[in-house]
């Protein structure tokens, strides 16, 4: 049965008068999410205490809804794992990586990759000192500069400037073949467009759930190890619940079986929760649904954007197979113009220098929400509405 989009548009909160085009970078809030951490809150915490972590079901949350993410991604049962902060998961998948090929030093990504990703691994590198490096060339590069003194190559699948769009099995195959490794960060492919680990012969993947997937700011990331790799995994970060038996309280780190070794610290319970609420309505979804309904909503927007405002150039693919559940405009006020969009209603966000970045998240935006945003985007161009002083200050959070 085919998807039903007003069906799960109705199960969100969506302020009147708003066009929400930044669920790429914030998930709105599901309608069943408040009562559910209402009820964390006061039958589980406030009722049960402590006993929670057994009577509720609290230690075991981060594998349960791992699977359920799993089942997003293309996934092995038992192969995903939530807790933490994506940081934390792409500097736990690189170290583990890395750790399975001790003969190779170097780490391989693309300079469109997201900067915090490039921060861990240069941390990372400092840390393990001996010769290790990182290095990164332009995105369309990647394929010829996989060579065999690779060790590791770690990408986002999807950019989150551009939407631009790896190719993951191509890219997985080549690097096998070169004895390499591949860490995926799919911050901006979980629940925007299908993914395949398991066919793919992925190894390493880790995202957030703050996004498509909707659990409100702060949401706990996940980490996907293949099970061919999940027992011979030495974790970096070798926390307390990744232990075998956290409470033996054994003074040595002994790790846990498979993608259990991948946590590290106490399972943030109320995100968690309203993650909970946000998966009963993915639950309902097939992703070659949202995948086919996010190309009909982006491509409807760049028609319209590039008919309506011709000072503005696409900054993303053309080729909708060729990108993620999002679009990007350039222009040299791009900032400015966004603040304008968002001072009438229209929600997006910007990416420095130049971008004007809109996600399309079929759960709940529509073709109305497109064309609206269209001709808001159209007055404020063609009447210079932007051109104020207050949407040229740039605020901390752009």
């Amino acid at each position: 049965m085919a998807t039903d989009f007003t069906r799960t548009r109705a199960m969100f909160h969506l302020p009147d008068g708003v066009i929400y085009l930044d669920g790429n970078s914030l998930g709105p809030l599901p309608m069943a999410a408040a009562e559910r951490v209402q009820s964390c809150i006061e039958g589980e915490w406030g009722e049960m205490l402590i006993t929670a972590w057994n009577r509720a079901g609290w230690m075991n949350k981060p594998r349960a809804l791992g699977d359920r993410i799993g089942r997003l991604i293309g996934a092995e049962p038992g192969s995903v794992v939530l807790g933490d902060t994506l940081s934390i998961k792409v500097y736990q998948a690189l170290a583990s990586a890395l750790d399975l090929r001790p003969d190779r030093k170097v780490i391989l990504s693309d300079t469109g990759n997201f900067p915090s990703d490039l921060y861990m691994a240069e941390g990372l590198t400092r840390t393990l000192g001996e010769g290790y490096a990182l290095c990164t060339v332009a995105p369309e590069a990647v394929e010829d500069a996989i060579t065999p003194d690779i060790a590791v190559l770690m990408l986002t699948e999807v950019d989150y400037r551009t939407g631009r769009k790896h190719d993951m099995k191509r890219l997985i195959e080549k690097a096998h073949a070169a004895g390499a490794l591949v860490v995926w960060d799919l911050a901006h492919s979980a629940g925007a467009i299908e993914v395949d680990l398991a066919g793919a012969d992925a190894d390493f993947a880790v995202g957030c759930t703050y996004k498509y997937l909707n659990s409100g700011p702060g949401g706990p990331a996940f980490i996907y190890v293949a099970p061919r790799l999940a027992e011979n995994v030495q974790p970096a970060l070798s926390g307390w619940l990744g232990h075998d038996a956290p409470f033996a309280f054994d003074l040595d780190y002994r790790p846990g079986a498979g993608i259990e070794r991948m946590r590290v610290g106490t399972p943030p319970v109320l995100q968690l929760a309203a993650l909970e609420a946000s998966l009963d309505i993915w639950d309902r979804v097939a992703m070659a649904d949202i995948r086919a309904r996010s190309i009909e909503l982006s491509e409807a927007f760049i028609k319209g954007v590039e008919a309506a405002c011709p000072a503005l150039t696409l900054a993303s693919p053309r080729d909708p197979l060729q990108r993620g559940s999002q679009v990007s405009f350039a222009h040299a006020q791009g900032y400015a113009i966004m603040q304008a969009l968002i001072a009438r209603g229209v929600i997006g966000d910007f990416r420095a220098p130049d971008i004007l970045r809109f996600g399309f998240t079929p759960l709940y935006t529509t073709m109305e929400d497109v064309s609206g945003a269209v001709a808001i985007l159209k007055e404020i161009m063609d009447n210079a509405l932007w051109d104020r002083p207050e949407y040229k200050t740039r605020a901390r959070v752009t």
